[in-house]
This record gives structure tokens, C-alpha cells and sequence, in this order.
């Protein structure tokens, strides 16, 4: 029986979101409860990678994460960002969060429209003039680096932000009848927070195959996948999972 779940993600910010139509339908408990959190690096430790950000005429953001901690470390290195920066977002939805720190319409801001790397390189190609600063985390590969490589485009990537573990504290209940969790990062926090972990009963949940792959390297049992072709939202899996296993007790 599914009781309590954990949702390894932030509470959605609206109410109207699936997980609380989920939750009154099965009369459950949903509990919105990150494994890892990112954490901005200091001035002092960006320095370290010896960068200027004066050198660059182009921002490349994969992420809110990234324009959030671009901007905060600019503040802190007392960097004035020009207004002739262009920007150039992996979706319209992060190019659209930019207007938080900056007036949209009076900047230039380019976008890709299917969540690709590659699919956005095309118009930084038409922009190779630029000098390109990529913001990071601390945990990332090397392929933006080398397809910019190959198109020879000038750019530069640095660190701006980390993901850490957000751990529980001694007297949190893990009380949990089910796990869900977004990516690797997650899986690797909830070993790290409880080495002695020991799944039994609790049922484990994924959403994207580099997550699913690592609970299965970790020797966990994968109860629910997604996305599929009949669910591809992980709330829709979720909903008749719960259905399911639910009904059958």
C-alpha cells in the first residue's frame, strides 16, 4: 500500500499541479523533498578559475540555475553586466526567466526551441564573432565544450555553482512508502545520506534512463519507470502505479 511518498523535487509552485490532484484522488501523502541542492561558489573560489568576465560579449545559459548564480556572482565580483550582452538560452522558458535580473525587451536574447545544445549552436554560429562565457556546475561534461570547439567558436566555460547534498537531519522521519527521483545526483545523496540503506518494501521511482540507470547500478529495485510511450509525464505514471497497487491490497 502507498501511504507517503517522497517527491525528490521542490514543491511546485502551483496548486494546481498533478502531484495534489494525485494526492486527494488516493488520499496520499506527498512530501516535495530535494536530495541535492545547488549552492552559488563564493568570489574568492571563482577567481581561483581565472576568469574575467569583463572579456566576454556573450552569455550561453543552459539553465535557471545558471542565470541565478551569474548574476549573483557578478554582483559579488562588483561586475557591471553590459548592456550590449547577448544572451543565448538553451529554451524560451530559461531565456524568458532572464527578465528576473535584466529588462527582456531591450536585450538580446536568442533561444533554441527544442532543448538542445546542438539545436542552438546554429545561432551562435551566426553570432562567431562573440567571445562566449558558458557558466557551470561542478559536476558536467565536456560536450558543449566540444561541439563550440568544432564549430570554432570562441568561448570560455567556469564553474558558478554546485550540487551538494541536502541532507536530512537526525530526527527526520524516513517513513517513506515510495521514492521518486530526477536524476543521478539524488540517488547518489540518498546513499551517501543512508549508507546503510535497505530498500525492502519501499518503492522506487525514476524519471529519464541516466536516473533509472543509476538506481540500478546502485543495486536498488526499479519499481516504476518513466518516461514512456504510454506515460510520458512521471504524474501520470505515478497516478496509475499508485492506482494500481493501491487497488490490489
Amino acid at each position: 500500500m502507498i501511504k507517503k511518498i517522497l517527491v525528490s523535487q521542490p514543491r511546485p509552485s502551483s496548486e494546481k499541479s498533478p502531484y495534489f490532484d494525485i494526492a486527494e484522488r488516493h488520499n496520499v501523502e506527498i512530501v516535495f523533498r530535494p536530495f541535492i541542492k545547488v549552492e552559488g561558489l563564493s568570489a574568492r573560489e571563482f577567481r581561483q578559475q581565472k576568469i574575467s568576465l569583463s572579456e566576454f560579449t556573450a552569455i550561453v545559459f543552459t539553465s535557471r540555475h545558471a542565470i541565478d548564480h551569474f548574476f549573483a556572482l557578478a554582483k559579488e565580483l562588483r561586475f557591471a553586466v553590459p548592456d550590449d550582452m547577448k544572451y543565448f538560452c538553451i529554451t524560451e522558458q530559461v531565456a524568458l526567466y532572464i527578465q528576473k535580473y535584466v529588462q527582456y525587451r531591450k536585450r538580446k536574447i536568442f533561444y533554441g526551441s527544442t532543448g538542445k545544445f546542438a539545436d542552438l549552436v546554429p545561432t551562435m554560429v551566426k553570432h562567431k564573432t562573440e567571445n562566449f562565457f558558458i557558466p557551470q556546475s561542478d559536476v558536467h561534461n565536456t560536450d558543449i565544450a566540444k561541439i563550440l570547439d568544432e564549430k570554432k567558436l570562441k568561448h570560455k566555460e567556469g564553474v558558478m555553482y554546485r550540487t551538494v547534498p541536502n541532507n536530512f537531519v537526525g530526527n527526520e522521519p524516513f517513513d517513506y512508502d515510495m521514492l521518486v527521483f530526477f536524476s543521478p545526483s539524488g540517488v547518489q545523496s540518498l546513499l551517501q545520506t543512508f549508507p546503510d540503506f535497505t530498500q525492502g518494501d519501499m518503492a522506487i521511482a525514476t524519471f529519464g534512463p541516466t536516473t533509472a540507470k543509476a538506481i540500478r547500478t546502485a543495486g536498488l529495485r526499479l519499481d516504476l519507470e518513466a518516461p514512456t510511450a504510454k506515460y510520458p509525464s512521471i504524474t501520470g505514471a505515478l497516478n496509475a502505479y499508485i492506482e494500481e497497487v493501491n487497488n490490489k491490497k
